[in-house]
């Protein structure tokens, strides 16, 4: 598997599975109704952020990431990271190896921490994940969160010292 900066010719195979999950609004805070154009102006980020595909031996995109400052002003040394992994190839390390990706570039983007700010309680696969990377839920918003079968959940906040 091969990390590399995301392109505007990446977005075609992003789209469908970018899709499904934020309509499906089990894990994100996103409007379940994000247009094409939106999610990608939403999802593309201007440096010195990054948004990174992984993609397999035959140039497959397997999933996606976002990594970006999580503050601004005198909070900017805080970075943060978004994942997507295409349902088709999960199961595969994809997810953990674009986590892996994002904290190594925080750090040598000179950040002090990451925190994700919105990890949905009932995404037991995300928590188990970040946990096994080091991140701790430092609280959690009760109720900050309307899953479509398991109605109002926590929202955790997850942070990791660099």
């Amino acid at each position: 598997m091969l990390i590399r900066e995301a392109t505007a010719e990446d977005w075609p195979a992003i789209w469908p599975f970018f899709h499904t999950i934020v309509a499906a609004g089990e894990t994100l805070t996103y409007p379940l109704q994000l247009g094409k154009e939106d999610a990608k102006d939403w999802w593309f980020l201007a440096a010195p952020n990054r948004t990174v595909v992984a993609v397999d031996d035959t140039g497959t995109v397997l999933g996606t990431a976002k990594m970006n400052r999580n503050h601004m002003g005198n909070g900017s040394h805080i970075a943060s990271g978004t994942y997507m992994v295409d349902p088709e190839h999960s199961g595969r390390g994809v997810g953990r190896a674009l986590c892996e990706y994002s904290v190594e570039w925080a750090r040598a983007s000179g950040f002090r921490a990451m925190q994700f700010n919105a990890v949905v309680e009932t995404n037991t696969h995300a928590v188990k994940l970040y946990r096994s990377l080091g991140f701790e839920v430092l609280g959690t918003l009760p109720e900050g969160f309307n899953h479509p079968t398991e109605g109002y959940v926590g929202l955790h906040i997850m942070h990791k010292a660099l």
